[in-house]
């Protein structure tokens, strides 16, 4: 079908009345994502595990004209995930689009295989992986047909072999797969299930586990082909496009936002 003389691309990116879940929408990646849906029309249930930081980003979506509920949540705590979905959809309405942002290394040490502890391996599955399922699975009981499921990987997950950061890498990587099938899984609703990988982006959580402070950071960026590290916003660039009509015909991609080739 031709486009019309009148068509305005940026109406593909609204979207006026939708609902949005954002997990561990407290802080950095989260927060800006749940900020940029809000920018685009949603209202927005942010959920995390800290109330505080929780209360202030729904603080910023109110004061962009929008509604939000702030949920303390444990994503790998079905029951908590089930609380999320049903406070989402009796305090803001029919949800549109999840975001499954939760997640990092929190604390947990970065090494080689055989020094990684039986209790860390699985701390950061079942944060990086296990909750991914849990809470897409949930989301399918709270999601209005079309809607749109969105899950952060990273670009770590499609390397080939990452020594020291194995454990972590290898649930991202899982997290893609798994983002492949929930999207033929979940078609037959037209509901889209889509990744992001970030590549390389200053976090609180990244700030912990690796020890960088300002210089080790700027040597990082020096070495990125566009001369830079991520930033918040364009992670919530990428999640408007997903959230959006803009990418009605796109489900099952790993979308890379790396700044890299």
């Amino acid at each position: 079908m031709a486009i019309s003389e009148s068509f305005d691309v940026l109406t593909l990116f609204r979207m006026q009345g939708g609902v949005a879940v954002v997990t561990g929408g407290g802080t950095g990646i989260g927060r800006a994502i749940a900020l940029g849906l809000a920018s685009a029309g949603c209202d927005v249930a942010v959920a995390g595990r800290r109330p505080d930081p929780l209360q202030r980003v729904a603080a910023e979506i109110e004061a962009l004209g929008r509604r939000a509920i702030a949920v303390p949540t444990d994503v790998t705590v079905r029951t908590d995930l089930e609380r999320l979905a049903a406070r989402a959809g009796a305090e803001l309405g029919p949800v549109t689009t999840w975001v499954n942002n939760a997640g990092g290394l929190q604390g947990e040490p970065m090494a080689v295989l055989p020094k990684v502890t039986e209790e860390s391996w699985h701390v950061i599955v079942d944060r990086n992986l296990t909750a991914v399922w849990l809470a897409s699975v949930v989301a399918q009981t709270a999601l209005t047909d079309g809607g749109t499921i969105i899950n952060l990987s990273s670009t770590g997950g499609l390397t080939k072999g990452s020594p020291g950061h194995g454990v972590y890498c290898a649930a991202k990587a899982a997290v893609n797969h798994l983002t492949q099938t929930l999207a033929l899984e979940c078609a037959p609703r037209r509901i889209r299930v889509n990744a992001i990988a970030p590549g390389h982006t200053r976090t609180e959580d990244y700030d912990e586990s690796s020890g960088f402070d300002d210089a080790k950071y700027a040597k990082l960026a020096a070495r990125q082909p566009l001369g830079r590290i991520g930033r918040d916003e364009d992670f919530a660039a990428a999640a408007v496009f997903l959230a959006s009509e803009a990418s009605s015909w796109v489900t099952g991609q790993v979308l890379v936002v790396s700044g890299t080739p």
